[in-house]
């Protein structure tokens, strides 16, 4: 399972109760992080709750996946609404001129999408990638600006 910081940021465990575990040894921190998964939670949100750095919760998981104590829950992934396709397109259009349609289906591509399976999870790599395009400071700042007003009202 790769739990490199950007991927395990946004994934969530549940604890799993086994029969035949026998007698383990947990240390005060690692018991922390079992007790703090619920399966809702993302590994970002846990090692807040318990108080923890990014190594440190990656190395907690690893161990507890090994111990079978933890598992991954498979989340639905949420893809962006045409609504917010159609806002970001607009506003690189602004910031840019005429070819900024193309420049958000280019960097659509280059993470691996389109406009019509661009999955939630991804909008700040997008957003980031596409405001490198934007050569006046100012224009690049509005830019970001009005996106990230954006995430945050459609929820993202």
């Amino acid at each position: 399972m790769d739990l490199s910081y950007g991927s395990a940021a946004t994934m969530v465990f549940k604890p799993v109760i086994r029969g035949e575990l026998g007698q383990l040894t947990l240390g005060g921190q690692m018991l922390s992080v079992l007790m703090a998964l619920d399966g809702k939670k993302t590994l970002v949100q846990v090692s807040q709750k318990v108080g923890i750095n990014s190594a440190d919760i990656r190395q907690a998981i690893t161990k507890l996946i090994k111990m079978r104590l933890v598992e991954s829950i498979e989340r639905a992934v949420s893809i962006v609404d045409q609504e917010f396709m159609d806002f970001l397109i607009s506003r690189m259009s602004l910031a840019i001129g005429p070819l900024g349609e193309i420049i958000v289906e280019d960097g659509l591509e280059e993470l691996g999408f389109n406009k019509n399976n661009f999955p939630s999870q991804r909008i700040a790599d997008l957003v980031t990638l596409l405001s490198q395009e934007i050569q006046r400071e100012e224009r690049r700042f509005e830019f970001k600006q009005a996106m990230l007003g954006k995430i945050r009202e459609r929820g993202y």
